[in-house]
């Protein structure tokens, strides 16, 4: 195995892990941040608004198990 691949393969399995939807609602949240605080919006209720949404991601699959 080249080690391209594996450093690759080592990303993928640190990254993604077991489940790779909690890896996506991860991504999915941050980019929605980055676009909010790209367009100008901030305040409390952003950071707020990042935890809440990192929440769900996490306990999303533990209750569909």
């Amino acid at each position: 195995m080249s080690a391209v691949r594996a450093f690759g393969r080592f990303w993928y399995e640190f990254i993604v892990g077991d489940d790779w939807r909690i890896a996506a609602g991860v991504a999915v949240v941050l980019g929605l941040g980055a676009v909010a605080v790209a367009i100008g919006l901030t305040g409390p209720g952003l950071p707020i608004a990042a935890l809440f949404g990192l929440v769900v991601i996490f306990v999303w699959p533990l209750l569909g198990e």
